[in-house]
Order: structure tokens, then C-alpha cells, then sequence
């Protein structure tokens, strides 16, 4: 698996740019390939592109597109969020991201700036993301303007965001520190965070924190006179050419910006001179206000110098002007490479380089979110493309989630209704639907249909079934699409929405049956929480299994549960946790656990354990300390269905959690169950299980 790095700030103008640059040097040194990433950028102009981006893509020479390093900009998320759709935000990068996680070795992912409008979400924002990567994070903040407490308590705040929605948090930086401070900020972090956060304190650089000539000209639309292979030079001061020259001359600067109207040629000639003089500091550049041109005969003096620094011209007033550039913060440009260098030595030289390398690769991510979830089932779907059969083409969802489907290009799919039934419904629900890309079946009509009665009649007169018998459950949708996987003439069907379980699973059992190492059908819930995706077995099939049953369920769930790449530690869920509680129930968990373990020793599995304790760590560590399970489990076995098809339909309600399921499992193919009252995204994640399902056959 891919390793990668989520860089947070806690505000603005934190100073992420040393931590991107100074990370992408070192990562390139270890790693083959490195990637880079931006979920959230500012908005730019059109035919234009973002700064930063441009700037880590050229000077690392990455070959990575402008369009496939961010995934959208701010203002476009903003309205997302307002109309309720931040999980199409959230589906949109972790896409993005996904694709360049398959590129390279290492993804170097930057969060937001803190800019603009929007700066009250995105704390919560980059935890989510964060988050839904999988990914751990370095947290940095600015020092400027605050005092030990102030800056100790926001990297504080931000780190306890992280840590709450259960996201690593490897390293927090105190950036842009007074270098008199620099140990004492250190030791205030340490004392207020984990032993385990590495902490670094980086100081106040001016050379980095100042703007260039060529970012004055760009923040002010200026018309450039003089000097434009100086644009680089280094802004140190700035002050306002308004007195007499032999008293401006006092007030200047090393590396001073010199601000004055355009008709000032005293000003203007003094400080180049002063600029040449070994007497006089040396300036940065000169801005020329008011809209105001020197004269010919000044300009032609100009351009007899030997040394000219950059001279500006702009339309606005000296007031304005000065106003402006002390709001103007630096950015680092492709072509400054002088900052750039600068950042990437600071950072060398104040970040313990070695301990953080070693937390990037050894970090290992625990668990899946519900959206990695997701995304991972459509990719895999998509990889090995699986012909599914829907039997319930009367059925509107079934119609709409085929629509959804064939959008979506995942599955290849039959539907067994009448076709101009079905062409009425799609024009009565104003949907697309490529009639080209379906197969739509009528068993009576079908040339399928005497081949599968005469099979059918085969299979099952032994059990009395008579030929006419036959053809009348051929008739029958669920009957016909089973018969069809079966056949191998589809991989796997999905039935259910107007019909029992019963109706739906009972011709898999007479003739797919079960697979040889199985001796019951069950089913498992994939649950996507929050947070994390859990394996609920079994809430669907089997009332009250036995011993025996319950354990086959347990291995069956855990298969399923790593065959989505979820890590099984099972969790055998009782009313009693360990060796306390004494009754049948009870007694039947625990001789399932001994079985399982007899069966499996390579699986984790905890029981009898209750919910609690078998979710949440705390309670878990306190029942049972020396569990590799308790407080972790990913898979949870019922001891009945009336616990098992409450509890998951309450974790659904009160929660707001996605069940995606119940898929079936032990039968030789897949048959998968929908509820009566499912709706059309419970349709389409069905298909997908059942299409990865026919993957593993």
C-alpha cells in the first residue's frame, strides 16, 4: 500500500510551504516516486493556474498535471457544503487522490491555507479528508502575534480535531518562533502533547516571511520600468519618499522599498545612488504612485546606470499603496529558487529529519472509512466487469438503480420485466437509460426458457417435480434468474425489492446450493459507521443457529469481511463478556468461540463479549486488558437473528449509518437479498458486493 503525509495548518499564513518543500526533498531522496496532491485550492483565473501547485510541480520536476494535483476550489466546496452535498466533495477527492496513490510510492497531501471566505469550516474540513484518506498528519502553526499559551493552545485545539475523528497525528511545528524562544515553545508543546507527537520548533526567517519585488508587482498590477531580472530581490523595509532627500537619505534601510510619487526624480535618482554607495544601505526596488511617469531626460538617466533596481509604476496614490504592501503576504514563486532553497535548509536544519522519515514509514493505518469503503467496491467492480441479473424489472428503483448503474459503467446487467413496461416507466420517471447497454428478458419469450425448465425438471425430479411443474417456476422471475446464474449465462442477481427472502434465496438453495465447506447459508451487514465499516453476521437468514452454525458463520464472515479488505478481528457477542456469565445462550457463544479457534487459529476472535466492550476500546481494555479484540472488532457475530436484525436496524436509525447488504454467503454462487423497503443506493452497493462476490469464484 501506498504511504502518504497530510500537511494541517491551525491559521493563516502558518507557513505550510516549508513543510511541503522541505518533506517533498526528503521524500524524494528516499523514495522512488513521490506525488503530490492539493484536495482544496483557492480560486484562480481562468487560462491561469494555482502558485503553489505550479511551483511544487516544476522545481521537483513531478509528472503530475496541474488538473490531477487538486480536486476543487474553495469557492465550488463552499456551495457544495450549503447545498448538502459534501460527500460528492468527499467522493470527488478521495477519486483524485486514489489515482495518484496508484502512481506513486508516497503522496505528499497539502490541506487548506485558512484564506478567504470559508476559514470557519475548514478546520473540520481537513480532519474529514484527512480522515477519509486514511492518512496521517503533520500539524503546523504560525508564532507570529501570539503569546506561549496562545500559540500552545491553538496546535492544541487542532490536534485534539484530529485526534478525536481518530486520525495520527505524527509530528505538531510551532513555525515562525522568535529564534530567543525557540526552546521554550518546544518544551510548552512537549508538556502539552503526547510523548509520541514529535515536536519541532522552526523560527522566524525574514528572508522567507517577506515579499519579493516580483509578488509587489503581482498584488498590485504594477507596469514594470526597470530591472526585471532583479524581481526576486528581497523586501526588508519599506518607507515613504515624501521629505527632502538629504532627509529621506536617514531613514533608509537595508533592503528598503522605496515608495514615492513618479514626479519625484530627487527621491528616485538619490536612492539609486545610495543604492551604489558603500555608504548607504542597499534597496530592494522603487515603487512610482500616482500614476506619474518620470520625465524623458530622467528616464534616459535611469538607463545609463550601471545598476538599476526594479522601478515600478503604479496608478494609485502614495496613501493606498503604503497601505496595501503592509497587508501583501510572501508566497514562494517557481522561478525564486532562492526561497525555495531557503525553505528546504530551514527545515533540514530545525526538523528531526531521521525520527519523522522513520513515523512515515512505519505508520500503518487501522480501519477503513465508510467512503474508502465505497470507493474501493466500485473500483474493484469495475476492474473485473461481472454480468449481474436483475429479476424485478417491474420494480421502479430496480429501473432507476439499473440507470445509475450503466452511468456508473460497472457491471454489465439483464433485467427480466417486459420491455415496453419497462420503456414506459423510464419515460414516466424522465430518466436516461442506454437500452443498448441492457439486456431485458421475458422468460416466456426468452430461447432460454425450454433449456432452463428442461434443466430445472432434471435437477429436481427426484424431489417430484414434473416437467410441466417445471416450466411453471421458469415463469417465475426469481426462478428464471437464478436458473441464469446457475447456467453461468450471468455471474451473480440481486432480488428482493418486491419480493420475501424466502422467494428470493429458496431456488439457490434447491439447485446453486451450498459450497462444499459450508453447511449453511448466512448473511452479513456491511455497516458503515462514521468512522469505520463493521461486519455485522448474521441479520438476515438463520433464527436461532446452533453452536456449529454460529461458528461456520463466524468464518464465513471474517472471509467476507477480508475479501473487502477489511481486517477480520471477530467479536462473538453475548449478554456476558469472558468466563462470568453462566446460561445456554451464553454457554452456545462460548463453544462456538472453541470451535472456531480449532477451525481457524489464525483468526482474532474474541466471546462470549459484549457490544461495548467489543466496540468501544475503553470499555473493552477494562473487561478485557490482554484481548487482541476487545475494543477493536471489525466483525460481530449475532447469537440470533431477533438480536442480530434489531441491532443492526438500530445502529442504522440512530447513527444515520449505511447498511450495505445483507449479502449472502456459502452458497457455489452469488444470490443476494434486498429489503422490500430498500431504496435505490441499497440496489446499486448490492450489485457491486455481489459483482466482487462473483470476482472470488
Amino acid at each position: 500500500m501506498s504511504k502518504a503525509i497530510y500537511i494541517a495548518t491551525s491559521d493563516q499564513n502558518s507557513g505550510k510551504s516549508i513543510m511541503t518543500l522541505g518533506l517533498m526533498s526528503i521524500l524524494i531522496g528516499k523514495t522512488a516516486k513521490v506525488g503530490y496532491f492539493r484536495p482544496i485550492i483557492e480560486d484562480f483565473v481562468d487560462g491561469e493556474s494555482d502558485n503553489h501547485i505550479e511551483t511544487v510541480l516544476s522545481y521537483f520536476n513531478l509528472d503530475i498535471k496541474f488538473e490531477e494535483a487538486y480536486a476543487i476550489t474553495k469557492s465550488k466546496l463552499i456551495k457544495k457544503k450549503n447545498k448538502g452535498k459534501i460527500g460528492e466533495v468527499l467522493d470527488l477527492i478521495i477519486e483524485k487522490y486514489k489515482r495518484l496513490e496508484e502512481r506513486f510510492d508516497f503522496v505528499l497531501v497539502e490541506g487548506t491555507s485558512f484564506t478567504g471566505e470559508g476559514t470557519a469550516i475548514e478546520l473540520d474540513t481537513n480532519v474529514l479528508i484527512a480522515k477519509n484518506l486514511g492518512i496521517p498528519t503533520i500539524i503546523i502553526g504560525s508564532g507570529i502575534g501570539k503569546t506561549l499559551d496562545e500559540l500552545v493552545d491553538s496546535l492544541n485545539l487542532v490536534y485534539n480535531s484530529f485526534k478525536v475523528k481518530e486520525v495520527e497525528v505524527l509530528s505538531v511545528i510551532a513555525n515562525k518562533v522568535q529564534f530567543e524562544n525557540i526552546e521554550l515553545v518546544t518544551q510548552g508543546l512537549q508538556k502539552s502533547l503526547p510523548s509520541t507527537v514529535l515536536i519541532n520548533t522552526i523560527p522566524l526567517i525574514s528572508s522567507l516571511n517577506n515579499p519579493t519585488m516580483q509578488e509587489i508587482v503581482n498584488q498590485l498590477g504594477a507596469k514594470v520600468l526597470f530591472g526585471s531580472t532583479y524581481l526576486n530581490n528581497q523586501i526588508g523595509h519599506y518607507s515613504v519618499g515624501a521629505m527632502q532627500l538629504h532627509n529621506y537619505l536617514v531613514h533608509l534601510h537595508d533592503n528598503a522599498l522605496v515608495i514615492t510619487p513618479g514626479d519625484r526624480s530627487d527621491i528616485i535618482l538619490g536612492a539609486l545612488q545610495a543604492n551604489e554607495s558603500a555608504n548607504y544601505p542597499s534597496i530592494s526596488g522603487i515603487i512610482l504612485t500616482g500614476n506619474i511617469i518620470p520625465e524623458e531626460s530622467i528616464l534616459k538617466l535611469i538607463e545609463g546606470l550601471s545598476a538599476v533596481v526594479p522601478i515600478i509604476a503604479v496608478a494609485e496614490g502614495t496613501y493606498y499603496i503604503t497601505n496595501k504592501i503592509g497587508s501583501i503576504r510572501s508566497e514562494i514563486y517557481a522561478n525564486n529558487t532562492h526561497k525555495i532553497e531557503t525553505s528546504i535548509s530551514t527545515f533540514e536544519k530545525y526538523v528531526q529529519i531521521e525520527a519523522l522519515s522513520e513515523k512515515l514509514i512505519t505508520f500503518e493505518a487501522e480501519g477503513m472509512t465508510p467512503k474508502m469503503f465505497q470507493y474501493n467496491m466500485v473500483k474493484r467492480a469495475r476492474q473485473h466487469r461481472k454480468h449481474i441479473v436483475l429479476p424485478e424489472g417491474n420494480d421502479e428503483r430496480i429501473i432507476v438503480a439499473a440507470s445509475r448503474l450503466l452511468d456508473m459503467d460497472v457491471v454489465d446487467i439483464s433485467i427480466i420485466g417486459d420491455k415496453k413496461q419497462i420503456e414506459n416507466k423510464v419515460t414516466e420517471l424522465g430518466i436516461t437509460f442506454d437500452f443498448s447497454k441492457v439486456t431485458i428478458i421475458n422468460p416466456i419469450e426468452s430461447p432460454l426458457y425450454e433449456d432452463y425448465a428442461n434443466t430445472y425438471y432434471e435437477l429436481r425430479k427426484a424431489k417430484n417435480v414434473s416437467i410441466t411443474m417445471a416450466r411453471d417456476l421458469m415463469e417465475d422471475v426469481s426462478y428464471f434468474g437464478t436458473m441464469m446464474v446457475y447456467k453461468g449465462h450471468a455471474d451473480g442477481m440481486v432480488s428482493g425489492a418486491a419480493h420475501t427472502t424466502q422467494h428470493t434465496i429458496l431456488p439457490a438453495l434447491q439447485f446453486i446450493k451450498t459450497k462444499p465447506n459450508s453447511s449453511v447459508v448466512s448473511s452479513v451487514f456491511f455497516m458503515c459507521l462514521e468512522d469505520r465499516v463493521s461486519v455485522f453476521g448474521d441479520c438476515a437468514i438463520n433464527p436461532n443457529p446452533t453452536a456449529e452454525q454460529l461458528a461456520e458463520i463466524a468464518i464465513s464472515s471474517a472471509e467476507s469481511s477480508l475479501a473487502f479488505g477489511i481486517e477480520p478481528k471477530i467479536a462473538m457477542l453475548s449478554y456476558s463478556s469472558g468466563s462470568s456469565g453462566k446460561g445456554d445462550e451464553v454457554d452456545k457463544v462460548r463453544t462456538a468461540t472453541a470451535i472456531v479457534k480449532q477451525k481457524r487459529p489464525d483468526l482474532k476472535i474474541e466471546g462470549p463479549i459484549q457490544y461495548d466492550a467489543a466496540v468501544d476500546l475503553t470499555v473493552g481494555k477494562s473487561k478485557m486488558p490482554d484481548s487482541e479484540v476487545a475494543g477493536q472488532a471489525s466483525v460481530l457475530i449475532f447469537p440470533d437473528l431477533n438480536t442480530g436484525n434489531n441491532t443492526y436496524k438500530a445502529v442504522q436509525r440512530e447513527t444515520g449509518a449505511l447498511a450495505i447488504g445483507p449479502m449472502l454467503q456459502g452458497l457455489n454462487k452469488p444470490v443476494n437479498d434486498l429489503s422490500r423497503g430498500c431504496t435505490v443506493d441499497d440496489i446499486i452497493n448490492t450489485v457491486v458486493i455481489t459483482a466482487i462476490q462473483a470476482q472470488g469464484l
